[in-house]
């Protein structure tokens, strides 16, 4: 049953308001990331009228729609789940249906479900709207203290000690500041690294559990934070890590020889070499000959 048939509606406080139909489209929905009362009015009015909610997590979910009153069928779909459930809701929008995604938390797609349905409902020419509203990243970056002119989103740094190095090297000089999520349990192992590649100096943020009961913000330079939660307890709840932009750019000799040691560490000395190459600008064969030089000694 489509939106123009079908009614929905749902509670804002104890006032029901009828939900309004909704076009055909791809809604893509923001959600709280703790405090419930985050939701925005449009959120809650295509959650209400759209054909097909689907969810990360339909018991995730549930709670916030049994809050305002909204109720709702739910359909999921999530990582391990969409190439089985992506078609069937592609299906649903060229049948002209609408489609309100959400995830368990914050915007869909930031470090969430979402990027290939997007990217297979456009190549079909389906409209996707966006349903702006709670972004950890933002949350933390605007709590932090630190510049918020330019900044950077980098998700989840890899696991493995010489990627994740790695991959901090490559944003080592971007002159902005550095949004990562971080599991609580890896957050101390993080910050090492960061301390490590970055620099102990770095002004930094970690924002935890933000919006919610025991909301911390913490600020001090990488080196600080890094000795606080080394000798810590392992902390609860989610964490997003902000990094101050670089004082300058240069990179020094020890630092490209650390990027090389890294990079060796995961791909043939020769690849390692070039990808430096392009990372610092350097030049390949020299930098081949240094790392040769870093392995013999």
């Amino acid at each position: 049953m489509s939106g123009e048939t079908e009614k929905h509606s749902y509670m804002i406080g104890q006032a029901e308001m009828a939900a309004r139909p909704l076009e055909n489209a791809l809604y893509l929905v923001a959600t709280p990331i703790g405090n419930l009362g985050d939701i925005t009015l449009r959120a809650l009015e295509t959650l209400a009228a759209a054909d097909i909610l689907a969810c990360e997590d339909t018991r995730v979910s549930r709670v916030l729609l049994s809050r305002y009153g909204i109720r709702r069928r739910t359909t999921a779909y999530h990582e391990h789940n969409a190439t089985e459930a992506g078609p069937k809701l592609i299906a649903a929008l060229e049948q002209g249906r609408s489609v309100a995604l959400i995830s368990d938390a914050g915007t869909p797609l930031v470090s969430d479900p979402g990027y290939r349905l997007v990217g297979e409902a456009l190549e079909r020419n389906i409209r996707v709207v966006p349903i702006p509203g709670p972004s950890a990243a933002l949350a933390a970056l605007t709590a932090s203290g630190l510049p918020s002119d330019a900044f950077l989103f980098a998700g989840f740094l890899p696991v493995k000690t010489g990627q994740r190095a790695t991959r901090l090297q490559e944003l080592k000089a971007v002159p902005a500041t550095l949004i990562f999520f971080e599991s609580p349990r890896r957050l101390a192992d993080t910050l090492a690294a960061m301390v490590e590649v970055l620099g102990g100096t770095r002004q930094a943020a970690i924002g935890r559990e933000l919006t919610k009961a025991f909301e911390e913000t913490r600020r001090g330079t990488l080196a600080e934070l890094a000795d606080h939660y080394q000798a810590a307890d392992t902390p609860k709840g989610e964490i997003v890590v902000c990094v101050a932009p670089p004082e300058h750019a240069v990179e020094t000799p020890a630092d490209v020889d650390r990027l090389l040691l890294s990079l060796a560490a995961e791909m043939p000395a020769s690849k390692a070499a070039a990808e430096a190459a392009k990372m610092t600008g350097g030049e390949r064969q020299a930098l081949y000959r240094r790392l040769m030089d870093l392995k013999e000694g």
